[in-house]
């Protein structure tokens, strides 16, 4: 099989890079700078001024689209704001116009995030809840859009909606085990708001089945079985550091040092991944402990 990968550089990027290359398949890597991806040259693509180069559609069986500026790197002030939807939207249009004439894959596997339900207290959240409010619903439902479009032209679309990714080589993990370690993560905003944590493996494995299996349409809750408090969370990265996790941080405090970004701790998504359980995905890492012990140094 071979997979044309946008955001290749990025975590989950390189970690599904390398799986896929594990399995013996080949992997078109794409990123707006040239270097390579576990010794796989890059294809340089700015898709602000670029069509979808000819390397991501010739030969190709299915793409996966997981570009994207950070959120959780820097203040979202108005130009960060801009470059966080305009990375996801304007990349994805981008690859939809170019499915559209029929050539190339008929699979794409299109990002999106957990953010697209905002802020949502207990309620339970498969697949088929509607999109919440605020800034990141609104990125996570035209991103979505920008993807089904291709649809219209007969091409399969699957879109992960992805949850707080642990994996030792990026994302949350070594701050918060950092934190842990000086007995500083503890809970978050009173720590009742539900965590849609998953494992990078298992960020992977349902990718991997979506794009094998004509089963997965549509948007899938890429998280693990079943959310956590964050106060939970916060006792597990303790467990795994052999730390006590008990100085708080108030959600007052948390808006005062990352502004309107703060939401991506303070709210609450009780996600439900109804779609690929119904499916059969088995998860390697369903256990917050085992997934923390792999991942924590």
């Amino acid at each position: 099989m071979r997979v044309a990968i946008t955001g290749a550089t990025g975590l989950v990027g390189r970690h599904l890079t390398r799986a896929l290359l594990d399995r013996g398949d080949e992997v078109v890597p794409l990123s707006r700078a040239n270097g390579d991806v576990h010794g796989v040259p890059t294809v340089a693509w700015d898709p602000v001024f670029e069509d979808l180069p000819a390397a991501a559609i010739d030969g190709v069986d299915a793409i996966v689209n997981m570009a994207g500026a950070s959120v959780a790197e820097g203040r979202w002030n108005r130009e960060h704001k801009k470059a966080i939807r305009d990375s996801r939207v304007i990349t994805t249009t981008r690859i939809a116009d170019a499915l559209a004439g029929g050539a190339g894959p008929r699979v794409l596997v299109s990002g999106s995030a957990t953010g697209y339900y905002g802020n949502r207290d207990d309620e339970v959240l498969p697949e088929s809840a509607g999109p919440g409010q605020g800034f990141l619903s609104e990125v996570a439902v035209a991103w979505e859009a920008a993807a089904m479009s291709a649809a219209r032209e007969g091409v399969r679309v699957a879109i992960s909606r992805t949850g707080m990714v642990f994996a030792e080589d990026g994302g949350v993990i070594p701050r918060l085990a950092k934190l842990a370690r000086a007995g500083m993560a503890g809970p978050l905003a009173g720590g009742r708001q539900w965590v849609p944590w998953v494992d990078i493996a298992d960020v992977v494995g349902m990718i991997i089945r979506a794009i094998e299996d004509d089963a997965w349409e549509g948007p899938f809750n890429n998280v693990a079985p079943e959310p956590m408090r964050q106060a939970e969370v916060a006792k597990a990265f303790g467990r795994a550091v052999g730390r006590p996790a008990v100085v708080p941080t108030p959600a007052l405090a948390l808006k005062m040092t990352l502004g309107d970004a703060a939401v991506l701790v303070t709210d609450s998504h009780r996600t439900d991944p109804l779609a690929a359980r119904d499916r059969g995905y088995a998860w390697e890492y369903g256990d917050i402990d085992a997934s923390l012990g792999a991942r924590i140094p």
